[in-house]
């Protein structure tokens, strides 16, 4: 969450009284009004607060339809419209019945371009229902670019290269191929690392190891003073001079205190890069980790770019919450009892305070991640008001013959901040032996060692971090969301040390993207593109200038792009296997008659390559053939698609999945959504009841999950288990005078009939019959991507009858009739 916005509103610094508080309508923001000044009146303020965005940037519908728009309209004619961000929240009700008849709106955001974002979001809301002022008008302009380039650019491209390679191979493995212009620089930096890893050569080089002793002392090993030679040759030439001596001439002993600096205030990337290389945990978590705790009012806002504390900032006050921890307990008593030194002055970005702590904890409240993260930043900010580490370090340079050589070693004077942060303390090194200059040691060895260059590693996700910063790819809010997507979208993989890999697929793109257009790779457009957009941030540029100009560059890159991609398909071609080479016979096709090929590789779907036609399937989820039957519309093979033996499936026709066959029916529905009036697989013929969790969902009857059968919701995640070990359970014509629900018609095996008397076979409504409210169990299906659903099962791993929403429409679509003959003149009509 973002902090506190003021609506006629205000801060609580300004408040003079009392302050009554109560929650606004959304149920999410509260709501303080007092009595205060302002430019030295006296006013009622009412200070509130919003949930991160208020909006979010989208395509108008029809613009959103990937078959029927070609990307290149999206730089231009396809027009954006805000949707709320969260439409769960009523924020924009919200803000709007808080503001109505106020006179000003004070903002206190993010001092930052989010932030701003917001300060427009929240604008638009209330000032239609402002009090209009009384002298002449203000209008607030400066509109967020950043937002409507990204949509646009992003959305052309990934749309374009998605349907265009994903229909001509079958294991790119990835449902979407993605383009952003911060994504895809960040790719481009792990794959500049794998090259330069392909491309390394190995070269053999040669250095002089001596090793001198004094009396009885132990050997101590020296550097030789010209490093390395790559010449085997000229080496041993300079072993050969230096064994002339059997002497070892010290020349000089220096020795020098130094000092290793506290560390600055701590900011997001510097945090994200830390929890990356030691704590093992990656950008994306770890900001989840750190909004958890800061929610939870454990550390500071997390989103901040500043390594400055404010003058105001009581240091000694949040050190003192400190003061009872075992782990730090010793150092931050002996620096309330010594003095805070002063912190080293850091960068204020004019946004938020460093990250710190807020209040003490232990790892009991926290959890183990959390706790981690916690004592990482705890640990970090006692460093800031410690004295920095000092050390003295001893240099002794001798002769041997004439080449030189040399050794060192440090000595520890006082930890100072290592005593809080140890992993950055100075280590025991072997001590040097006591001489000066102009003493003797004897010659114990002199050899010739040969060595090999080394190729650079992968990249680490710290290293990524660092380059991101530095080439300004991203802000410290967005930069875990890039490198996230780079894994999603399969780019990446994540190996030991938490270093990123990448794969064929982010190979052959960014080497695609050098071939046809290198800029939309580099960083270095990026980086023009933010300088623009800072420039319209500091008043000194005309947004739809900036805007019009920067589409109108990558519009035209665009197009090149398309006429272009045959450079990036031979790269493809090498790599990946065409779409009709792939998977394995699965269904036949409704047209030519043939088998089609599934292809499980993400995204899943069947290819029929007589015809060159692909379907989509559901995902996540496994697919199978359903008994050899056929769509009665199309006579393509019905498939069945399972989520898991505790789960929902339910059969679908490829071509239907893609191609609704009726009006009323949208994209990507099953068999179990169909509104076909006399299909055995469709809603109409096996649906039961309304679901009793959500308000659209139909349960229907699943005639494949016997003898342990089940019905599911066809929306939402619920599945009522019932009638376990039953012989037949099918759907009756007839429906429940009480709440209109299909009647079941059940069979069990005599010997194992659970009804009463020597009944085996009962017809009844699940919801309502007596006879059926033992052998009904609500349970949610167990998925292997839940939906997020907040309420949890009435009866969740219970018995019982939970009974249908009267009136709630019976089996099918509630608004079409029932009768059967009725339906059938609707479907025909």
């Amino acid at each position: 969450m973002y902090p506190p916005a003021s609506l006629s509103l205000s801060h609580p610094a300004l408040l003079t009284g009392s302050c009554n508080s109560r929650k606004g309508l959304n149920g999410a923001c509260s709501v303080h009004e007092y009595t205060g000044s302002f430019r030295g009146q006296a006013v009622r303020f009412k200070m509130t607060s919003v949930c991160g965005h208020v909006m979010s940037l989208d395509f108008i519908g029809k613009y959103n339809n990937w078959d029927k728009v070609d990307p290149a309209e999206l730089f231009s004619k396809a027009p954006t419209e805000k949707k709320e961000a969260n439409p769960k929240l009523n924020m924009v009700k919200f803000l709007q019945v808080e503001g109505k008849g106020c006179d000003m709106v004070v903002l206190w955001l993010d001092c930052d371009k989010e932030g701003e974002n917001i300060c427009f979001e929240v604008l638009d809301a209330v000032q239609p229902v402002m009090n209009k002022p009384y002298g002449k008008e203000q209008t607030v302009f400066r509109p967020n670019a950043r937002q409507e380039l990204d949509l646009r650019i992003g959305c052309a491209f990934t749309r374009f290269q998605t349907k265009y390679f994903q229909g001509k191979y079958g294991n790119l493995d990835s449902s979407l191929i993605s383009f952003g212009p911060c994504q895809t620089p960040t790719l481009g930096f792990c794959v500049e690392r794998h090259d330069k890893i392909q491309s390394f050569k190995p070269e053999a080089y040669w250095v002089i190891q001596a090793k001198v002793f004094k009396g009885k002392e132990s050997p101590v090993t020296l550097d030789w003073d010209r490093v390395r030679v790559f010449d085997r040759e000229v080496g041993q030439m300079f072993v050969n001079i230096a064994k002339t001596s059997r002497e070892a001439r010290v020349e000089s002993v220096s020795k020098k205190e130094k000092a290793k600096q506290r560390p600055q205030a701590l900011n997001t990337v510097e945090m994200l890069r830390v929890a990356s290389s030691a704590l093992g945990m990656g950008p994306q978590h770890t900001m989840q980790i750190a909004e958890r705790l800061y929610t939870q009012g454990y550390i500071s806002y997390p989103r901040t770019e500043t390594t400055h504390y404010p003058e105001n900032f009581d240091l000694k006050g949040t050190l003192r919450q400190q003061a009872n921890n075992p782990f730090w307990a010793d150092s931050v008593k002996a620096l309330l009892a010594e003095g805070l030194n002063r912190p080293r002055k850091g960068a204020d970005a004019g946004d938020h305070p460093p990250i710190t702590p807020m209040r003490a904890a232990s790892e009991s409240e926290l959890g183990s991640d959390g706790w981690r993260l916690y004592e990482y930043i705890t640990r970090h900010f006692i460093a800031t008001v410690s004295h920095d580490c000092k050390y003295l370090q001893t240099t002794i340079s001798f002769s041997i013959g004439s080449e030189n050589f040399s050794c060192s070693g440090k000595t520890l004077i006082s930890a100072g901040f290592t005593e809080v942060m140890p992993w950055q303390g100075i280590t025991d090194e072997e001590s040097l032996p006591s001489c000066e200059k102009g003493d003797c040691f004897t010659v114990d060895e002199v050899k010739l060692l040969e060595k090999q260059t080394n190729p650079p590693d992968y990249l680490t996700e710290s290293e990524l971090i660092t380059l991101m910063e530095k080439h300004g790819i991203g802000t410290d809010a967005s930069i875990p969301v890039h490198i996230n997507n780079i894994c999603q979208r399969n780019y990446v993989t994540v190996e030991s040390g938490r270093r990123l890999k990448p794969t064929n697929l982010g190979i052959v793109l960014v080497h695609g993207y050098y071939k046809i257009d290198a800029e939309l790779v580099l960083p270095t457009i990026r980086s023009a593109v933010e300088k623009q957009l800072n420039l319209i941030a500091q008043g000194k540029a005309n947004f739809h200038q900036v805007l019009q100009h920067t589409l109108d560059i990558f519009k035209r890159k665009f197009h090149y792009f398309v006429d272009s991609i045959a450079g990036m398909d031979e790269l493809m071609e090498v790599s990946f296997s065409p779409i009709a080479a792939t998977g394995k016979p699965l269904s036949r096709c409704g047209k030519c008659h043939r088998f089609m090929k599934y292809i499980q590789a993400k995204p899943s779907r069947l290819h029929c390559s007589h015809c060159d036609e692909t379907y989509s399937l559901p995902q996540n989820g496994a697919i199978k053939l359903y008994k050899e039957l056929r769509c009665p519309l199309d006579e393509f093979e019905l498939v069945l698609w399972t989520s898991g033996a505790r789960g929902k499936s339910y059969p679908l026709c490829p071509y239907c999945f893609s191609n609704p066959p009726f009006r009323d029916m949208k994209k990507g529905i099953g068999c179990n959504e169909c509104t076909h009036p006399t299909c055995q697989h469709s809603l109409n013929a096996l649906g039961i009841g309304q679901c009793v969790e959500c308000e659209s969902g139909v349960l229907v009857f699943d005639p494949t999950s016997g003898p342990k059968w089940k019905m599911a919701c066809n929306k939402c995640n619920v599945v009522v288990h019932f009638f376990e070990q039953a012989h037949k359970v099918a759907v009756a014509v007839d429906s429940c005078e009480s709440c209109e629900a299909s009647l079941v018609a059940v069979d069990f095996n005599k010997a194992r009939s659970p009804l009463p008397g020597d009944e085996t076979q009962h017809t009844g409504c699940v919801f309502c019959d007596p006879v059926f409210q033992d052998l009904v169990e609500l349970k949610h299906a167990t998925m292997r991507h839940p939906m997020h659903r907040g309420g949890q099962a009435r009866r969740q791993g219970g018995r019982g009858r939970g009974r249908g929403r009267r009136g709630g429409g019976g089996r099918g679509n509630p608004k079409k009739p029932k009768d059967k003959m009725a339906a059938l003149a609707a479907y025909l009509v």
